[in-house]
């Protein structure tokens, strides 16, 4: 089971760890001094989509050269903020890439593989949309 330890520096500004020591700087209210918590959110997401979609692109035979994942969230206005929608823009490279295949690797991290996106949506309602960016 991952742990994960979260320590107050200074101000409003904490360092989290994960299990395998990896850390992150996190800041509530002052951009300039970490990563907004809320904002982790979407970056856990992307990430764990991102980790998805690559391996199944390999397995399609269809290696990707270049992966992004835009995240916008859409929060209430109230507290606790809670996220509505999530939309994830996936911008993809590689060779031969049809729009049907990357489409499929990306359903199929959303709805079975991606722990994270299974979380959230119970809350959130999750889109994505892909775009292949011509090699150079």
């Amino acid at each position: 089971m991952p742990t994960t330890t979260v320590r107050w520096l200074t101000g409003k500004q904490f360092v989290g760890t994960d299990s395998r020591n990896h850390s992150v700087v996190l800041s509530g209210d002052d951009p300039a001094k970490g990563v907004s918590p809320s904002q982790m959110l979407l970056i856990g997401l992307s990430a764990c989509t991102a980790y998805d979609v690559l391996n199944i692109m390999v397995k399609k035979r269809k290696p990707l050269t270049m992966l992004e994942i835009i995240a916008d969230g859409e929060q209430d206005a109230k507290p606790p903020w809670t996220y509505r929608r999530i939309h994830l823009k996936y911008r993809v490279r590689g060779k031969d890439l049809t729009e049907k295949a990357v489409s499929q690797a990306v359903k199929l991290s959303q709805e079975k593989f991606c722990s994270v996106a299974a979380t959230v949506r119970g809350v959130a309602e999750i889109t994505t949309e892909v775009e292949i960016v011509a090699e150079d």
